[in-house]
């Protein structure tokens, strides 16, 4: 029996390892988290016309995504409702229709059952239209599709919230916007999902630890962080956002394109492009565009913009995950810059990518050096930064004062725990108007106003 109230300390901001490797937690997150929350599948630009498709995932579901003849998106479960053979065995491709290769039966492009081999002679006594793949809610946020399996969960604009605000800073930028270019790169790690998702939603602190000999050979402004240094400014360097649905982020100020190695032609691109962000979004959100975010969008879509990798982390059970990379790119860059932030990317956060490595051993030994029935009665803690912390003259959720700090994480695990106990998400959106109490310094901002 799991105590979700020992689990998560909002209060001590400590987690139980139980977090990591508990089998019956696991099936408790496919059920509440990943069954109600907006899943990560493609973006738009990636299946442009009518038919184009690719294969994706939902926790453990296999999903297709399809452009239909009147220029929408459907997304159904890749699993034939005769006897649950996956109908689609291509990651992505252009089809008229998706045919079992069990038995023959035939799927349209919006999912419908169009034929049935043998139907008449055989009486198979079918329905076609109670057997249609089901389908699953899709929708886009600037060109970005996610999937939910939950009819009650809220939109995917009113789940993202006012984080949805901050990504506009480089969903909307100077105005054209921003799309991932594939197919995903794919691997495996042995992991638990939680341990990449949040290390992406705001762990600055081990970027100058375990990245120090990377960060010395890359160089750039981010080389100073390497070895933890203490007479770094960490209080003027950046910032961790938190909002309402778990979604966070910490950015390191003026460092978009710090790890880049091949960075001269972005240099010029973010320059051009800051006026015009400050013209359509105004100079708060154009300080953060010249930023460089690390962020998750709650429970398991990360990424790093300036570094420009996007990642999922499907859950494959409770100790190991696969994980799809795209890179990011603005839509207004050329075909050379294009070339170079994907290289760059690979270079860094791809399969085999040096900072990759770095982060892979650590997120495998974080989840098994918890299998041992002894270490799970201890717990882990998140409380950099507490206190320091509070709502902000310029931005919505809740800000941290440091780039290094854990506010990021507490967020995500507050709405992780709330997610855990709430029975549906009416009683989710009862708590819409007090989400943030957990976070009591309300005045720090008011009383460290340099700070801002």
């Amino acid at each position: 029996m799991i105590d979700l109230d020992e689990l998560v300390n909002n209060d001590g901001s400590e987690q139980s390892r139980e977090i990591f490797w508990n089998q019956d937690l696991y099936q408790l997150e496919i059920e509440r988290v990943f069954g109600r929350c907006w899943l990560f599948l493609t973006h738009e630009s990636l299946v442009p016309n009518y038919g184009d498709f690719v294969t994706s995932r939902m926790a453990e579901d296999e999903i297709i995504v399809c452009r239909q003849k009147d220029d929408s998106i459907r997304a159904f479960i890749n699993s034939c409702t005769h006897r649950g053979n996956q109908v689609c065995h291509a990651e992505s491709g252009n089809a008229r229709a998706f045919i079992c290769n069990y038995h023959g039966w035939a799927f349209g492009t919006d999912g419908a059952l169009v034929d049935i081999p043998l139907e008449q002679r055989c009486h198979a006594q079918v329905n076609k239209e109670d057997c249609g793949l089901p389908q699953v809610r899709v929708e886009s946020y600037r060109g970005f599709l996610y999937g939910c399996f939950d009819a009650d969960a809220p939109s995917l604009e009113e789940y993202l919230g006012e984080f949805g605000w901050l990504l506009d800073t480089w969903m909307i930028g100077a105005g054209n916007g921003a799309e991932l270019l594939g197919p995903p790169s794919k691997s495996i790690l042995d992991c638990n999902w939680k341990v990449p998702a949040e290390n992406f939603v705001g762990d600055a602190y081990h970027v100058g630890w375990t990245h120090a000999a990377a960060l010395e050979v890359m160089g750039g402004e981010l080389a100073g962080l390497a070895g933890n240094r203490a007479d770094m400014p960490f209080d003027d360097m950046g910032k961790q956002f938190t909002t309402r649905h778990g979604h966070g982020f910490g950015v390191i100020n003026n460092a978009a394109t710090s790890i880049q190695v091949d960075r001269a032609d972005y240099d010029k691109f973010i320059a051009e492009q800051l006026p015009k962000v400050a013209e359509n979004l105004g100079e708060a959100r154009a300080n953060l565009f010249n930023g460089h975010w690390n962020s998750t969008l709650f429970p398991n879509n990360s990424f790093l913009y300036g570094t420009n990798t996007f990642k999922v982390w499907h859950p494959r059970g409770p100790h190991q995950i696969e994980v799809w990379t795209w890179t990011l790119v603005h839509k207004d860059m050329d075909l050379d810059l294009r070339k170079k932030i994907q290289k760059g990317a690979a270079f860094s956060f791809g399969t085999a990518g040096t900072l990759e490595a770095d982060d892979g051993e650590n997120m495998m030994t974080c989840t098994y050096s918890n299998r041992g029935s002894v270490t799970r009665r201890g717990t882990i803690r998140s409380t950099m930064g507490l206190n320091h912390e509070g709502p902000h003259p310029d931005y919505p959720g809740i800000v941290g004062a440091s780039f290094i700090g854990e506010t990021s994480y507490r967020g995500f695990y507050r709405f992780y725990k709330e997610m855990l106990k709430a029975e549906n998400w009416y009683a989710i959106r009862d708590k819409d108007d007090s989400w943030d109490s957990t976070f009591e310094n309300r005045d720090f901002w008011k009383n460290h106003p340099t700070a801002s």
